[in-house]
């Protein structure tokens, strides 16, 4: 887990990835009810960069995601209760109803507190990475990277 970092200004509908080179925004929704987190971003034609939904659990927890009634590609992002990048799944196919695990095969702490859907192949072209944090007025005290 990377040290503490400095706080970076963010709002409840914003969320900020800290990739080491340089800091990222991303516009969200916030997802974080079970209707909220059922429907996901299903019947979405588009999803424009720099924009994406954030999921937020209770406690954390292992997670998985399927692509049902989902119509574009998405990159998940999944953080562990910190807000640190534990795993991505890229380009998770359309109308896909496989499960999409939230921890690769052998992860020692498979639990998670936070994903972020972005548009696939986003996740590669901004360089995003496991062990970078995300900092969203959501993610609390115990986040790596604070919100001021």
């Amino acid at each position: 887990m990377p040290a503490a970092a400095a706080a970076v200004e963010c709002a409840p509908g914003s969320l900020v990835v800290d990739t080491g080179a340089e800091t990222l925004g991303f516009r969200v929704e916030v997802a974080d009810s079970p209707e909220e987190r059922a429907k996901g971003l299903m019947f979405r034609k588009e999803l424009p960069a720099g924009t994406g939904m954030l999921f937020i659990y209770e406690s954390p927890q292992p997670v998985s995601f399927w692509m049902r009634n989902t119509l574009i590609p998405l990159d998940m992002v999944f953080a562990d209760e910190t807000g640190v990048i534990r795993h991505i799944h890229r380009n998770a196919r359309p109308l896909d109803e496989t499960p999409i695990p939230g921890a690769p095969v052998g992860d020692p702490d498979p639990d998670r507190l936070f994903v972020l859907e972005i548009a696939g192949g986003e996740a590669d072209r901004l360089g995003l990475k496991p062990g970078q944090p995300m900092a969203h007025p959501g993610m609390g005290d115990n986040a790596v990277l604070a919100c001021d």
